[in-house]
C-alpha cells in the first residue's frame, strides 16, 4: 500500500466517498488509488471552476463533505472562484492538490508555484509537508476541520497540498476518523440578554445554521409571540422552502433598499448571521446598512448552536405554543404570450415537482425563489460569495448527492458561459438536471451597476463590454455538442413545452429562455 492508497481509503471510511477530478501527472498515484477502492465515486470535470463547485453543492445538499483533485497551482487557481462562493457558504469540501516531489521543488520546473499562497485565500485548514506515513492521517485531519465551523466568512475548506512523493512512497496504516468537536453553546446569559431587550420593533436576521427549519420555525413562533420581524440574508446558502414552511422575509441586494426595509427597526437580533452591509461601496453610501438608532444584538454567531440559542429564547419568551406565521400552498396562474423572467418564474412554479432543487447564479433566475414558496417543497442553494459561474457545477453536485430530485440550474446567458463545461459532466453522469438559461444578451448586472453610479447614457465602447449578441451564443447548440439537449424558447407556451418535455425524461436537459 502507497500514501495515496492509504488516504483513499481512509476518506472511504470516514464516509467521504465523491471525488470531483481533474487531475494530472502529480496525481497520478491518487488516480490509481481511486481506481483500486471501489467505494470511491470519481467524477471527472474538463475544469476545476466545475470540480469545486460540484462538490460545494454536493455538501450543502448531502451535509457532508466531498473532495476534489486538483493538478498544482495552476489547477488550484482555476477552482478559486467557486471555492471562494464555498467559503462563503461554510461548505465542508476538502481539496486534494497534487504537488511536485519535496525535493524537486527547488529545481522550479514549470509547474513549480507558491499553492500555499494561492490556497490560503479561500482555505481554514492547510498542510503540504505530508510523507507517506502521515498522509492518511493528515487526510483525517482535513476532514475534521472542514466539519467544523468557524466565525464569520473563515469557512471550512480544507486544502491538501500531497507531495508526489507521498503518494508513491510506502505506507503501513490507515489512519481513523478523529470525533468532530460538537458546536459550541450559547451561554444562557447571552439568551437572556436578548430577551430583555426584543421586542415588536425587532428583526431576527438568520444565516447559517440559522437557516434551518428548526431555526426558523422557533424564530417565526417569536415573531408571533411578540409582533416582531423575521429576515433571512440576501444570499444564504442553503434554503428549505415550499407550503408550511415558515413565512420568512429577504434582505434585498441593493443598500437603498436594505436601509428601506429596516425603516423603524429598533433591534437587529443576530441569529446565525453578521450585520448587514452593502455588496458594494457606491458614493455617498453608507457601508453597514444599520439604520441610526438601531441597536445589533448578538443572539448566536455561525459558528455557534444558532437552533439551541433560538429554542432557548423561545422558551424565556413564553412562544413555544405559538402558532408561526407558514407559506400557504396556492396555485399558480400560467401566463401566455411573449417570455419575461417573472413570467418563467411563474411557469417554472407551476410545474416544479415536489423535493426540487434550484442552483441559483447570477440573471433572471432570483425571480423563482418567491412564487416556489407557495408551490411544491423545494431546497434553494443560492450564489453565495458573488463568483459567477457557480449555478451549473453546483447543480453537478445537488443532483449526485440528491440523484432521484430534479435539479433546475438557473443562470444568466453571461454567467453560463463561465463554466459551460458543466454540461458535458452533466451529460457524462446522466444527471437529472434541468439548466434554464436567461437570455436577454447582455451582462445586465453590469449595466445596472454602471448607471447606479450615475451615468446617464451608456457610450458604444462602454455598452459593448456590457452586450452578448454580436456574435449570438447559440445555447442549444453549445449544450448539444456535449451531450445534453435542449430546446429555444420564446413564448411562454413553447417554454411550457420545454419544461414539460425535460420533466418527462431522465437525464439533463436545457431550456434557452429569450427574455
Amino acid at each position: 500500500m502507497n500514501g495515496a492508497e492509504s488516504l483513499v481509503r481512509a476518506l472511504v471510511n470516514a464516509g467521504v466517498d465523491v471525488c470531483f477530478a481533474n487531475p494530472g501527472t502529480s496525481e497520478m498515484h491518487l488516480v490509481q488509488a481511486i481506481d483500486g477502492v471501489e467505494k470511491m465515486r470519481s467524477v471527472l470535470c474538463l475544469f476545476e471552476g466545475v470540480c469545486t463547485g460540484a462538490a460545494d453543492g454536493y455538501a450543502r445538499v448531502s451535509g457532508r463533505p466531498a473532495t476534489t483533485l486538483l493538478h498544482l497551482g495552476p489547477g488550484l487557481g482555476n477552482g478559486i472562484a467557486n471555492l471562494h462562493n464555498a467559503r462563503r457558504a461554510a461548505t465542508p469540501l476538502i481539496n486534494l492538490v497534487g504537488n511536485h516531489a519535496l525535493y524537486h521543488v527547488d529545481f522550479d520546473a514549470p509547474l513549480t508555484s507558491d499553492i500555499d499562497t494561492l490556497a490560503r485565500n479561500v482555505s481554514s485548514w492547510i498542510k503540504s509537508d505530508s510523507t507517506a506515513a502521515s498522509l492518511s492521517r493528515d487526510g483525517m485531519q482535513a476532514l475534521c476541520s472542514a466539519m467544523q465551523p468557524r466565525p464569520g466568512s473563515a469557512g471550512q475548506v480544507s486544502t491538501l497540498i500531497i507531495p508526489a512523493d507521498a503518494c508513491w512512497l510506502e505506507a503501513q496504516q490507515v489512519a481513523s476518523a478523529t470525533a468532530v468537536p460538537e458546536r459550541e453553546s450559547v451561554t444562557l446569559q447571552q439568551v437572556e440578554q436578548v430577551a430583555e431587550h426584543i421586542d415588536d420593533r425587532s428583526l431576527i436576521l438568520l444565516d447559517k445554521q440559522g437557516l434551518d427549519l428548526a431555526a426558523r420555525f422557533s424564530a417565526a413562533r417569536i415573531a408571533a409571540k411578540l409582533g416582531c420581524r423575521i429576515a433571512m440574508v440576501t444570499f444564504p446558502a442553503r434554503v428549505e422552502g415550499g407550503p408550511g414552511t415558515p413565512l420568512v422575509e429577504r434582505l434585498p441586494y441593493f443598500p437603498e433598499h436594505v436601509l428601506a426595509s429596516l425603516a423603524g427597526v429598533r433591534h437587529i437580533v443576530l441569529a446565525g448571521a453578521e450585520a448587514p452591509v452593502s455588496f458594494f461601496a457606491y458614493p455617498e453610501s453608507e457601508s453597514l446598512l444599520v439604520p441610526e438608532g438601531c441597536k445589533v444584538l448578538e443572539l448566536a454567531g455561525g459558528h455557534q448552536d444558532v437552533v439551541g440559542a433560538l429554542a432557548q429564547l423561545e422558551a424565556l419568551l413564553g412562544a413555544l405554543d405559538e402558532k408561526p406565521k407558514c407559506y400557504q400552498r396556492q396555485s399558480v396562474d400560467i401566463p401566455q404570450g411573449g417570455l419575461s423572467t417573472a413570467k418563467v418564474a411563474r411557469i417554472l412554479a407551476s410545474q416544479m415537482p415536489e423535493k426540487s432543487i434550484f442552483c441559483g447564479d447570477s440573471g433572471g433566475g432570483g425571480a423563482v425563489y418567491e412564487p416556489a414558496q407557495t408551490a411544491a417543497a423545494h431546497t434553494w442553494l443560492n450564489l453565495t460569495g458573488g463568483s459567477i459561474g457557480q449555478g451549473g457545477p453546483v447543480s453537478i453536485g445537488a443532483a449526485i448527492a440528491a440523484p432521484d430530485a430534479r435539479v433546475f440550474a438557473l443562470l444568466g446567458d453571461g454567467a453560463s458561459m463561465y463554466t459551460n463545461q458543466a454540461f458535458w459532466t452533466q451529460a457524462r453522469e446522466s444527471l437529472n438536471v434541468t439548466t434554464i438559461i436567461f437570455n436577454n444578451q447582455r451582462y445586465g448586472i453590469l449595466e445596472t451597476e454602471y448607471r447606479r453610479l450615475g451615468v446617464n447614457e451608456i457610450g458604444e465602447r462602454a455598452g459593448s463590454l456590457f452586450s452578448l449578441a454580436d456574435p449570438e451564443i447559440d445555447f442549444v447548440g453549445l449544450a448539444a455538442s456535449m451531450g445534453v439537449p435542449g430546446r429555444r424558447a420564446t413564448n411562454c407556451e413553447s417554454f411550457s413545452g420545454a419544461l414539460e418535455e425535460s420533466l418527462a425524461q431522465s437525464g439533463p436537459f436545457l431550456i434557452e429562455a429569450f427574455v
